[in-house]
């Protein structure tokens, strides 16, 4: 099969026929084998029903519904596992993303070698609450990730190569960072196409607010630490530390060592426990303590975990 297309959708019965009959028109005329796959995140209206009866028409629609609503990344984690394609292309079900990109997506996955290639939605329909946030946000990610090239890690509209989609675990919310978890996995050649965005057509946006961006940005800083430190955990933790072990251990020498000269000299001084910064030292010592103990508990976790040794092997022979 050559295309498989992964649709995570909630709430939008109205646009799901339009985007299926647009879907099926372009695979036509390219003469693509495909299939779509459209996973109901808990939908409330009548996206469910649509779905069935659109499997009626046609063999290449295959549904997975969610009973509530678990998120985007859920759906397409379930999406990537049901895909068949030798290039998985996701879109959004709202028709803000057009079928018309995916000939050349495709070309550029199995003709330019890329494994990955993200859509660039440049000019944007979008109110300002949501742009302007947005730009700052793969600002930030693009610094994180060392994902120079892309402008838009959280475009919905992207192509895979079928070794990627089936060796990612997308999780939890993120779905924002699959560029950054397929380069994690190996898969370092991302491309990016700048795509049409078109004005919603029908509804709302399903993913407005602050939340999404204050959790895109903590998501971004447990990816970064995972893919850095995940499996040696000792290396943050114990360094950070031993520094602050050493700091507070050296600022207790020091007060020791100005008292025992004071003493040694007649010199009157008051208790050393009367000093404010005998106890910073202290608790610097006791931080870094736990601190190094924490990293090693943390060494001892990952060496005992069932996934220690999971690598991405792409041949054996």
């Amino acid at each position: 099969m050559d295309i498989s297309i992964v649709v995570p959708l909630f709430n939008e019965d109205e646009s799901i026929p339009e985007l299926y009959a647009w879907i099926a028109r372009v695979m036509e005329e390219n003469q693509f084998s495909f299939e779509v796959i459209f996973i109901d995140d808990g939908s409330t209206d009548r996206s469910w029903s649509i779905i069935e009866d659109l499997k009626k028409q046609s063999p290449s629609v295959k549904g997975i519904k969610f009973r509530r609503n678990y998120g985007k990344s859920p759906a397409l984690y379930c999406g990537f596992k049901e895909a068949q394609g030798d290039v998985v292309i996701t879109m959004d079900a709202d028709l803000q993303d057009s079928p018309d990109e995916i000939p050349e997506l495709y070309r550029m996955i199995t003709q330019d070698g890329f494994d990955l290639v993200s859509g660039y939605k440049q000019k944007r329909y979008d109110p300002i609450s949501k742009t302007l946030p947005t730009k700052l946000f793969n600002a930030t990610a693009r610094r994180v990730s060392g994902i120079k090239n892309l402008h838009d890690f959280n475009c919905g509209l992207k192509a895979y190569r079928k070794d990627v989609v089936k060796n990612i675990e997308v999780y939890g919310e993120m779905h924002r960072y699959i560029p950054y978890l397929a380069k994690n996995a190996g898969f370092d050649k991302i491309g990016e196409k700048v795509v049409h965005h078109q004005a919603r057509k029908y509804g709302s946006s399903k993913f407005m607010g602050l939340n999404r961006f204050v959790n895109g940005y903590l998501d971004l800083l447990t990816l970064w630490f995972l893919s850095t430190f995940g499996k040696k955990p000792m290396h943050v933790f114990g360094f950070l530390g031993s520094i602050m072990f050493l700091i507070g251990f050296l600022a207790v020498v020091i007060i020791g060592a100005g008292k025992l000269y004071c003493l040694a000299n007649g010199i009157p001084q008051r208790l050393i426990t009367s000093s404010p910064w005998f106890y910073i030292a202290l608790t610097t010592m006791l931080i870094g303590t736990q601190l190094f103990l924490a990293g090693f508990l943390g060494d001892l976790i990952s060496r005992s975990s069932s996934n220690r040794n999971d690598y991405q092997i792409e041949k054996t022979i």
